[in-house]
């Protein structure tokens, strides 16, 4: 097998009843949950990624008590606190790799992550051989957007499932898959 499952950003504080909540976010989880359920044995490595910020500064001006929405936010995803914590819908059993991405700065990639052992995304691949990855997770038009981007400049064939993935808001969301596909990832629906 040469191909990853990316599953970005899955946490509390990015579903329902999180500092920056998705609407359909619990759903997803649930959705990815089942999807490993009958498919984590088609993958070599099982990659999860998790915004872990500072709780205690801006984090590179990530945080803002007068938030933009584009490069600053409200407190989200403090390290070990509920909000960083997977979604109680998301089922990690499967999962072979978690990356922590953001730890002092801004950071949206799945790339950007590294694991407590200090392994990065990068390294995963090549370790692993992997030529394709396939990608699910929170949010569609920032990280899931982010991510599939890097996966596509560090040249490998991508594959969204669009029933496996949840955005901020509807047009933005459209905006980044229609900017996905321009880029080369095949949009699809997962078998879930």
């Amino acid at each position: 097998m040469t191909r990853a499952l990316f599953i970005v950003d899955v946490q509390n504080d990015f579903t329902e009843h999180g500092a920056l909540g998705v609407e359909g976010g619990d759903a997803v989880a649930e959705r990815i949950s089942r999807f490993l359920e009958r498919h984590a044995g088609e993958y070599s490595v099982i990659v999860a990624s998790r915004d872990w910020h500072h709780g205690d500064d801006d984090n590179g001006g990530h945080f803002s008590s007068t938030p933009d929405f584009v490069d600053s936010w409200p407190v989200h995803c403090v390290g070990g606190t509920p909000g960083a914590d997977y979604d109680e819908f998301f089922d990690t059993s499967r999962v072979t790799h978690h990356l922590k991405k953001g730890q002092g700065k801004p950071a949206y990639s799945l790339f950007e992550g590294v694991s407590d052992e200090g392994e990065t995304a990068a390294q995963i691949l090549e370790a692993h051989g992997i030529r394709d990855i396939d990608l699910v997770g929170i949010a569609t038009d920032y990280c899931v957007r982010a991510s599939t981007l890097d996966a596509l400049a560090a040249g490998r064939g991508v594959r969204v499932f669009t029933d496996l993935i949840a955005g901020v808001h509807p047009d933005s969301s459209a905006t980044a898959l229609a900017e996905l596909e321009a880029a080369g990832a095949r949009l699809t629906r997962s078998a879930e």
